[in-house]
């Protein structure tokens, strides 16, 4: 029997690039480690290339929208009419990732995956509608196998989109009402960690909105019981259609040689599932920035990952890891555009 092809292993980093770049770099004119993690940043990224002189100038990112079905439990402070008002805000150029992406020179595209209100088509909007949402998650399983094979299919075809486009570098990012909820359900799945511990505000929940979503959780795990090491069943009961998308984009860039940057709480949890389907997706993520949202901290943890940025953001849609590409850009720019020491007759 043929394996699912989530389970194919992505090819390893290039271990003699990384040499090279990393010998490259002592020949720079500073100070060996003076640059601090912005060296490493660009050895590893070479590595990921599998170049010594990385290049970021393509950017792609491609941002999965959808709908949940536990949102009817009153769990977000919006409703789900938002969704398919942000899908239309994003077409516009209104977002705050739109902005991000024009000042990165990114390409950005929106995967409509399942709102509960069709957008119907719209400019820059790739139409994958698998249904209007997820199943309530605390009553029924969030997707039929057949939804999650569906969602995940479509964060791997927006992965192959960007390696037929040159992309050098993938971001994914998520709209969802309600996507913070099946995202914490995850993590709780995948960690062993209580909703007590992981559960937050979300879209701007009070402290009795928050204790309710911790309880809605609760049940739900309770329903489901998801096992860190069944994770396909995990995101079928608990997670989301963008969810699922933003976890088939990251194994599929990284069997496609393209480094991912990982944004916040919920793609850091959609990251998290990904790793747990196929481990060796793991060397593929850069993780962006720490989210404000409490639950980020333990899958971070999980996936014994260090982000690159601490800015108290939790907006989601990629901002965060477009953010970071500014900083990511820079270290490959020192790397690629500073002096030797023999080119600039300077003594080591």
């Amino acid at each position: 029997m043929t394996q699912p092809w989530y389970l194919e292993e992505p090819a390893a980093p290039d271990r003699a690039a990384e040499a090279a770049a990393r010998e490259h770099q002592g020949q720079l004119t500073k100070p060996a480690g003076s640059l601090g993690q912005l060296e490493g940043l660009a050895v590893r990224l070479a590595g990921l290339q599998g170049r010594v002189n990385p290049d970021l100038s393509n950017v792609r990112i491609a941002v999965f929208a959808a709908d949940h079905g536990v949102a009817a439990e009153g769990v977000s402070a919006f409703p789900q009419a938002v969704t398919t008002e942000m899908i239309r805000n994003f077409s516009r150029g209104g977002a705050a990732v739109s902005v991000l992406a024009g000042e990165l020179g990114a390409d950005l595209e929106v995967v409509e995956l399942g709102a509960a209100v069709d957008p119907g088509p719209l400019p820059g909007v790739v139409p994958a509608r698998i249904a209007a949402g997820t199943g309530n998650m605390r009553h029924e399983p969030a997707m039929l196998v057949e939804e999650l094979e569906v969602a995940l299919a479509a964060g791997r075809a927006a992965a192959e989109r960007a390696a037929e486009s040159g992309t050098r570098l993938f971001i994914g990012g998520e709209m969802g009402i309600a996507n913070t909820t099946a995202a914490t359900a995850l993590a709780c799945g995948l960690t062993g960690q209580r909703p007590e511990t992981l559960v937050g505000p979300g879209t701007g929940l009070d402290p009795a909105g928050v204790d309710h979503k911790a309880a809605v959780i609760r049940d739900t795990l309770g329903l489901h019981a998801p096992d860190p090491a069944e994770p396909f069943e995990a995101l079928r009961t608990v997670g989301g259609f963008e969810v699922a998308a933003l976890t088939g984009a990251y194994i599929a860039a990284a069997q496609r040689g393209i480094p991912v940057v990982v944004d916040g709480f919920i793609a850091t949890t959609a990251a998290l599932a990904g790793v747990r389907l196929n481990p060796d997706v793991a060397p593929w993520l850069i993780h962006a920035h720490r989210s404000a949202e409490p639950g980020h901290d333990a899958v971070l943890a999980a996936l014994d990952a260090a982000p690159l940025l601490d800015l108290g953001m939790r907006l989601g849609e990629g901002s965060g890891a477009a953010a970071a590409v500014s900083l990511l850009r820079s270290a490959v720019a020192l790397h690629n555009g500073m002096a030797t020491f023999a080119g600039a007759d300077i003594s080591s």
